[in-house]
């Protein structure tokens, strides 16, 4: 068989947790910002995880991790 190719985009989205948990950055903190409350922001920043009905396809673009 040959090798699985790992998607590539989902490589530079994703990151895997020593507990196997995916996790991922937060999403509309990129522009337009001026519209958004400062709590919103905020709230906005660091990472989070992935839902779990996300998993099994975030999985299947990572079949290494």
């Amino acid at each position: 068989m040959p090798k699985m190719k790992t998607k590539s985009g989902a490589a530079k989205r994703f990151k895997v947790r020593a507990s196997g948990s995916i996790k991922r950055g937060q999403a509309f903190k990129r522009h337009i910002l001026t519209k958004k409350t400062t709590k919103n922001k905020r709230h906005l920043r660091g990472i989070t995880r992935i839902n779990e009905c996300d998993v099994a396809n975030v999985r299947a673009m990572l079949p290494y991790a």
